[in-house]
């Protein structure tokens, strides 16, 4: 559960920056908050996972989890880069 909730945030965040970088009028108000909701929701699991003492979140070792979800999410977003760059150039040779 704690890879979901961390990968949602990361990619809310990035798609956020996207949003508001590359977007026009509301979309750029619409990528600020998605942006906001990610580092938000980053937060404070991140809180609950690492510092609170509620049950469910003391047995789990979370800076090794959203480590490993990171490199996880980075793994992914390298290996789609070049898969739709092979597409591309695939589409626009033929």
């Amino acid at each position: 559960m704690t890879i979901i909730i961390f990968v949602f945030a990361l990619i809310m965040m990035v798609a956020g920056i996207f949003s508001a970088y590359f977007g026009a009028g509301k979309n750029r108000a619409y990528g600020g908050v998605m942006f906001a909701v990610g580092l938000v929701v980053c937060v404070v699991w991140a809180y609950l996972v690492g510092f609170s003492t509620i049950e469910p979140f003391c047995d789990v070792a979370a800076w090794d989890v959203m480590y490993d979800a990171l490199i996880n999410v980075i793994a992914v977003v390298i290996g789609a880069l070049v898969a739709v760059g092979i597409f591309l150039v695939v589409v626009l040779k033929s």
